[in-house]
């Protein structure tokens, strides 16, 4: 007695299947690491390499850019966890370290362009302060200060991501996911402090620095924007783009939690979280493409040195920005002579400046001198 027995290989019995969602997922996440990683390396490589003087902007853009291109690297992490339909395959310790670093590079990102802000606007109203606040001393402080702050508030990261164990379609697989455990407050309070810290209160600063920049290029003093604040603007409108989708998120499941509406939570956990957390991870890939554009003019001239001429120019561009600031400044208030001339004509007795004194008694000593040169040189 025969019978037909069909054997399952063991991918067909542990794998999943692919969700039309983790599709998408697998499309932006590979698009973000072919694109960003080497965009990133690029430009790391042009500053390095190719830029002789660096200015506090190209400074800044290379820290971005180092983050970018190290969170990048957990892509094929991700990749797998995705198209493998296997689950979370690399344990607890991975779970948490990756979610961190991503969440490390969102603050360092954004905190970043904070400081890119608040050097223009330094450098467009304070002039003078922001020539002696930049040192090299100054700057490596700042970027200690933001490296260790977005160390610091990534920590809650690790503490509400698990590796759970659970039962998807008749088979047991583990998920990296969020866990909150059964008290809800533990979720409002993640959601809402790295919504407030990695969103509101940093662009609250630079859209106060970027309105007084703003209002200062409209006026006289400075007759044309610059390339490093056009620049600047494109990375920041860019940032809120990618991220804003995943704040609102946040908040909406917030509102679902102190609401006790459940269907609301679920439909924000679970149908829209992965797909804006993939879009804000696309963020990290971005920034080279932007630089291409705007160092586009450079590139027939310069070829793949390129991004080092758009760099260069934020460094030219801050030096004409202060010289126009000091002589308009030193225009703009009359000199104590010029004033006691105007009276002295109209009086109609001649004033002599002090300086001119001075000048006169300079050449008067001199004179000796000359004289006494010119006799020993002659006997």
């Amino acid at each position: 007695m025969s019978s037909n027995v069909t054997s399952s290989s063991p991918s067909e019995l542990t794998s999943l299947p692919i969700s039309p969602s983790a599709r998408g997922g697998i499309a932006i996440l590979s698009l973000a690491f072919i694109l960003g990683f080497p965009g990133n390396l690029f430009v790391v490589w042009s500053i390095f390499c190719k830029v002789k003087k660096r200015s506090v902007t190209c400074i800044l853009v290379l820290n971005l850019a180092v983050a970018d291109a190290f969170v990048l690297l957990s892509a094929p992490l991700f990749l797998r966890f995705l198209a493998g339909g296997k689950g979370w395959e690399f344990g607890a310790a991975a779970c948490k370290l990756v979610h961190y670093l991503c969440s490390v590079n969102m603050y360092v990102s954004i905190y970043l362009i904070s400081l890119m802000s608040m050097d223009r606007w330094l450098a467009v109203s304070r002039p003078f302060l922001s020539q002696r606040l930049r040192t090299k001393r100054a700057l490596l402080l700042l970027l200690m200060g933001v490296w260790i702050m977005a160390f610091i508030l990534s920590l809650p990261m690790p503490f509400y991501r698990s590796n759970l164990r659970l039962n998807i379609m008749n088979r047991t697989v583990n998920m990296c996911m969020p866990y909150h455990g059964k008290t809800m407050g533990h979720k409002v309070f993640q959601y809402t402090f790295e919504t407030v810290m990695g969103f509101v209160v940093p662009f609250s600063l630079i859209t106060s620095c970027y309105s007084s920049v703003i209002c200062r290029l409209q006026s006289a003093m400075f007759k044309g924007k610059g390339q490093g604040s056009r620049l600047i603007l494109f990375i920041i409108l860019t940032f809120g783009v990618f991220w804003l989708p995943y704040h609102i998120v946040n908040m909406i499941e917030v509102a679902g939690v102190l609401q006790g509406n459940e269907s609301l939570e679920q439909a924000a956990a679970r149908t829209a979280r992965p797909n804006v957390t993939a879009f804000a991870y696309f963020s990290s890939a971005v920034n080279p493409i932007l630089y291409v554009f705007a160092g586009s003019s450079h590139i027939r001239k310069a070829g793949l040195s390129f991004m080092g001429k758009l760099f260069e120019a934020t460094n030219s561009e801050t030096r004409s920005s202060f010289s126009r600031s000091g002589r308009s400044s030193r225009s703009s208030v009359p000199d104590d002579s010029s004033v006691l001339h105007t009276l002295s004509v109209k009086l109609g007795r001649p004033f002599k400046s002090r300086s001119k004194d001075r000048s006169d008694s300079v050449k008067e000593d001199n004179h000796p001198e000359l004289k006494t040169l010119a006799t020993e040189q002659v006997d």
